[in-house]
This record gives structure tokens, sequence and C-alpha cells, in this order.
């Protein structure tokens, strides 16, 4: 039987893909208006200052907004792999528990051990020690 095909997971984003392309789209203009400012023939100016501030700015601001798109899409990778596994483990202990007259297709869950066999805090805590409470008074 085939598997059935499952819808693709949430790819947030779709607004901040939008301003990752319009801060790359901003620092193309600014380095070209750097880029024709600096090959001109007129001196330093007003205008190179705010050219490059400019650019490094939004180049930075890109980077970083793409930096976080990227982040959220693995997160929203991740999170539907886990709903995934999580439906999955769920409907596999469903099943299971269905099958409950056929102890072979059952799927052991752990248990606790006896009463007998359950050590308590202050038990684990003298065993370490090697003596008893009434060997310490």
């Amino acid at each position: 039987m085939a598997e059935p095909t499952r819808p693709a997971p949430h790819s947030p984003g779709a607004i901040s893909l939008f301003f990752v392309v319009k801060a790359g789209v901003f620092a193309l203009g600014f380095w070209i208006w750097l880029l024709v400012l600096v090959l001109g023939d007129d001196p330093a100016s007003g205008a190179h200052v705010l050219a490059a501030t400019g650019a490094t700015t939004t180049t930075l601001v890109g980077v970083l907004l793409g930096a976080r798109l990227a982040v959220q899409r693995n997160a929203a990778l991740r999170h539907a792999e886990l709903k995934r596994l999580l439906v999955d483990i769920s409907w596999n202990a469903f099943t299971a528990a269905g099958n409950a007259e056929h102890p072979a297709k059952v799927v052991p869950f752990p248990t606790l051990p006896p009463e007998s066999e359950r050590l308590t805090l202050l038990d684990r805590g003298e065993r370490g020690r090697g003596g008893s409470s009434e060997r310490r008074r």
C-alpha cells in the first residue's frame, strides 16, 4: 500500500521574504549609487557618506532578515516533522491497543516494577553509604 501524500508543512515567511528582497533591492541601489559617486571626479561629500551608510545598513538588514527567514523555515520543517512523528506514535499506540487479543502484535510499553522491588529515595541513600540508620546513631 502506498503511503498517502501529506500536505507540505507550513512555511512561514511570505511577508519576510518580501522584506528580504526589498532590503536587497535597496542595498543594490545604494551600492550602485556609491559606485557611480566614487567613479566620478567629484571630491568626497555628504552624498558619498549617505550612499556608503545606506549601502552598509541595507546590506546588514538584508543579511539579518535572510538569516531570520532561514531559521523560521528550518523551525517550521522541524515542527512539521515532530507533529508527523507524534501522529505516527499515537496511531501505533491506538492500533496496538486495538490488537490486545493478539499478544504477538501488541507493542510492549514499559511498566513500573512491583512494590517489593521499588526503592525509596532514603533506601538508595543508605545503600550508597553502606550502612543503615541504626549504625549512624
